[in-house]
């Protein structure tokens, strides 16, 4: 019989929600279908404005929280028709929700994902696993990154030591081998190039890094950018736009005017690649190949990059899952974990104290 449960990413990019149905019942898990619907130039601005240092007004949070609700539960019920399933045949959805902020290293750590999953169980009747990341923050571990768990169950190779490399707003790796798994936060991936392309270009991103391309790199401000502390920690460890900001860079710009817009385009594009490739290096020295998911194995500059530092380099696609995909895929299979009671965090990856179930399950009625 099928064991279908679909996931639910949007991410700091925050450029809209990918929705994956998955069949767990094969030996390797199939993508039966996948739905991605961008967000408005409207809702991108409200997400943006309450993920910002701004003061934070209750109503509009509250009025977002029950928007981004509606919008999951509608590209649930898009994705439905698309694969001509019912909701009865759906164990469960997973819905990592849109994050407005993480913090796990503050004094009182949290993370903090919205999306109200009571919406998402009423308008498409199927139940409904959120709120992944706090469980894991409460076991003193850092709330992130979560799909190194599925990474391993779908890419670990018994005689090959593989490095995913997902690129998304923020960056993380996960290190493949018969040694133990580990994974964290690079830093920066699309976030900031994505910034100052919007603000110069009045683009969303830089369309297969272009216009980074044709920039060079600025040495003494892709120094400046190497020296943040964030690099120098040792993981566990997990960033967000709370740290690598508009504001983070554009401090480290200060009020020099004589940067070409395309030169630091250029440098940002080299931070991500080096800070991947740095990890790497630290922390996963027997990698032979990277295999690349997420928004940044669109951009063949910062592919071409990664190339020129000795690996092996390959989207997740030589393994049969678009890099896309590989998010909503991860979700729809942390659902299942949850739904089978079983743990969904990995304690060497996060800190956590230990393995725990992750998230809340919103039941429908039978």
């Amino acid at each position: 019989m099928s064991d279908f449960y679909i996931g639910l990413m949007s991410g700091t990019s925050v450029d809209g929600i990918d929705a994956g149905l998955v069949d767990f019942s094969p030996e390797k898990p199939e993508l039966i279908a996948f739905e991605y619907q961008p967000f408005s130039a409207e809702i991108k601005e409200k997400i943006q404005r309450l993920s910002s240092d701004q003061p934070l007004f209750l109503k509009e949070y509250g009025a977002l929280d029950c928007q981004l609700g509606h919008l999951f539960a509608d590209s649930v019920n898009q994705l439905l028709n698309k694969a001509t399933l019912s909701a009865s045949e759906i164990t469960a959805i997973g819905s990592h929700g849109q994050t407005l902020y993480h913090a796990p290293d503050s004094l009182l750590p949290f993370s903090l994902q919205i999306g109200d999953p009571n919406i998402i169980v009423e308008k498409t009747g199927i139940t409904t696993v959120a709120d992944f990341r706090r469980r894991d923050i409460a076991a003193h571990g850092q709330g992130a990154p979560l799909t190194p768990t599925f990474h391993q169950a779908m890419f670990q190779q018994p005689d090959r030591n593989i490095c995913v490399v997902n690129i998304g707003g923020i960056a993380n790796i996960t290190a493949l081998s018969n040694k133990k798994t580990i994974a964290f936060d690079t830093g920066t991936g699309n976030t900031l190039m994505d910034y100052w392309c919007q603000k110069h270009l009045k683009q969303n991103y830089d369309k297969n890094g272009h216009w980074a391309n044709s920039g060079a790199i600025i040495p003494e401000l892709l120094k400046a950018f190497k020296d943040a502390d964030y690099f120098k920690l040792p993981p566990p460890k997990s960033t967000g736009k709370e740290y690598f900001s508009a504001n983070w860079l554009e401090k480290h710009l200060g009020i020099n005017t004589n940067y070409k817009v395309e030169d630091v385009q250029a440098t940002l594009c080299q931070l991500t690649a080096d800070t991947i490739i740095e990890a790497v290096r630290e922390y996963a020295k027997d990698t032979e190949e990277l295999l690349i998911c997420g928004g940044g194995a669109h951009n063949k500059h910062l592919f071409s990059l990664l190339e020129k530092q000795g690996y092996q380099v390959n989207s997740t696609e030589k393994y049969g899952i678009h890099p896309d995909h590989v998010e909503a895929m991860a979700f729809a299979w942390l659902a299942r974990q949850t739904m089978n009671n079983l743990s969904g965090n990995l304690i060497e990856v996060t800190g956590a104290n230990s393995p725990v179930i992750l998230g809340g399950i919103y039941p429908k009625i039978n």
